[in-house]
């Protein structure tokens, strides 16, 4: 098989139905529906090109706090708000106490 088109549908045997992501002589990479992205030797894979429309990639939108807070867990460090909202344990002044 020779280089796909980018943003065509195929589908695998073993992966079922993926976009070409790149594609040369060499190489192609598809992102398939349910196993993520996959390389395969040009020459050797086999797939069925798909007349089909691919849906729409959803992808995560990521806002500052998010950022923010990944930042913070690489540093160690913790925020007020974090301590508030963990359980504390051995606290025998909060709900349930005998």
């Amino acid at each position: 098989m020779k280089a796909l088109p980018e943003g065509q549908y195929i589908k695998h045997y073993r992966y079922g139905m993926g976009v070409v992501t790149e594609s040369d002589d060499r190489q192609t990479s598809i992102d398939f529906d349910l196993h993520g992205l996959k390389r395969f030797v040009t020459t050797l894979m086999v797939v069925e090109l798909s007349k089909l429309t691919p849906p729409p990639r959803v992808r995560a939108k990521h806002g500052a706090k998010v950022y923010a807070r990944l930042a913070s867990k690489k540093t160690g460090a913790r925020s007020g708000s974090d301590k508030a909202n963990e359980p504390s344990i051995g606290n025998e002044s909060g709900p349930g106490a005998r």
